[in-house]
């Protein structure tokens, strides 16, 4: 099945950007709620996290499962 232009573009970027030592989804789905608690608690998060912080910058879906657990926490805390 063909791909799209898009799709493509965002294929070619991941594998331009893949680090050796990133994790995984589930790595980063099962830390993801201690991310958000440093950044909601105003600790530097990217520099207690790199890989998770790395992680979210690269992949969509895990980016949108963060955004949507963050506007939670806000809304209720």
């Amino acid at each position: 099945m063909p791909l799209d232009p898009s799709t493509l573009s965002r294929l070619a970027r991941a594998l331009a950007t893949t680090q050796p030592d990133e994790i995984a989804c589930d790595e980063c789905f099962a830390r993801m709620d201690a991310f958000a608690d440093l950044l909601l608690s105003g600790k530097p998060a990217e520099e207690l996290l790199p890989k998770i912080h790395a992680h979210l910058q690269r992949c969509p879906d895990c980016k949108e499962e963060f955004e949507s657990l963050l506007a939670m926490l806000r809304a209720t805390g």
